[in-house]
């Protein structure tokens, strides 16, 4: 199962970093030789953004750490899960967002 997981994550991760290497492409005027280093930061720093705003909305309301794991069954923290596989469908809800505006 976990191994699973680890696949899909890879995959999204590729096409993700897929989509936003193509969205730069479309938005700069000059191509640049380090567009995938980009995407890639991008995605890092997003996931990142996303992981520190739920760390702090959890430590705010005052939610215990461990109330999703009490035997440590994951071999990743949750959190960092989860702000990543938001991270990951970003370009694609903005991508979205921007065919329903039109």
């Amino acid at each position: 199962m976990q191994a699973l997981g680890a696949i899909f994550l890879a995959i999204g991760i590729v096409v993700s970093v897929r989509e936003r290497k193509y969205k730069m492409m479309w938005r700069s005027s000059e191509p640049s030789s380090n567009m995938l280093a980009s995407a890639l930061s991008q995605l890092v720093g997003t996931a990142g953004g996303i992981y520190l705003s739920l760390e702090l909305l959890f430590s705010f309301l005052k939610i215990p750490e461990d109330w999703w794991s009490n035997n440590s069954i994951y071999f990743v923290e949750p959190l960092a899960v989860i702000s990543l596989l938001l991270a990951i469908l970003q370009p694609f809800v903005l991508k979205a967002w921007i065919k329903l505006r039109k």
